[in-house]
């Protein structure tokens, strides 16, 4: 090349760079990036805070477009997950199968809240859908999570949201719940939230209905309390 060439594209290089840092953008670090999703899932905080300072990206996607938060999330790490979302990290990117650390945290850490308390305070889009079309209210609901059902509740969740399997929360507590415990407490939070207990699925049966259809008692009992009807009529 020659030299004024050389000289010319040098200072293509120059100006390239100084314009991207007057941005804020950094430099990219393909596999450094990639490197931090699996200590994000095993819970090496030490090891995630030293990628992170060497200026790893915290939106990197690994398998099946799976994030550190995402990783962090499902361990239901809290401390890989501040560190994370302190970073920068979106509480509502989607994975490959729409799974975003916020919808992970109202379904799949057991209930405890701790996590959905991380991802509310990270700026989580609270109404967010998954792949069936449903919320962190259904998903919750379903497992028997009633206090994250509560919590989700006070942050101003659809009570009353549809899924595309025509069901609300309510009746996901009681059809593809098991009518013990945990599942009688989540649908009494759900009543005391103000769900509407005659909203029937897309076949028009109700709450009450597929809780008398499977001998939930104690389901049956709070339905009626709070004026559900049998018939959707």
């Amino acid at each position: 090349m020659a030299p004024r060439a050389l000289v010319a594209l040098l200072a293509v290089i120059v100006v390239v760079a100084c314009s991207s840092k007057e941005r804020g953008e950094r430099p990219a670090t393909p596999g450094l990036d990639r490197q931090l999703i699996e200590p994000a899932g095993r819970g090496a905080a030490g090891d995630v805070r030293a990628l992170l300072r060497r200026g790893a990206s915290v939106e990197a996607r690994g398998d099946r477009g799976r994030r550190a938060l995402g990783a962090a999330a499902y361990a239901n790490d809290l401390d890989v997950a501040r560190l994370l979302v302190r970073a920068g990290a979106d509480v509502n990117a989607k994975d490959a199968t729409e799974q975003s650390p916020y919808l992970i945290a109202t379904s799949e850490v057991g209930d405890d809240p701790a996590l959905l308390e991380l991802m509310l305070a990270g700026g989580a889009e609270v109404d967010d859908k998954d792949r069936y079309g449903g919320t962190g209210l259904i998903r919750a609901a379903e497992r028997g999570h009633a206090r994250i059902v509560r919590r989700l509740l006070r942050a101003g969740i659809a009570g009353d949201h549809v899924n595309r399997l025509g069901w609300t929360a309510l009746l996901e507590a009681i059809v593809l719940g098991d009518g013990r415990k945990r599942h009688v407490e989540t649908l009494r939070t759900l009543v005391a939230g103000g769900a509407d207990v005659n909203l029937p699925d897309g076949d028009g049966v109700t709450a009450l209905a597929h809780a008398q259809q499977r001998g939930y008692a104690a389901i049956a009992r709070i339905l009626r309390a709070a004026g559900a009807r049998h018939s959707g009529a």
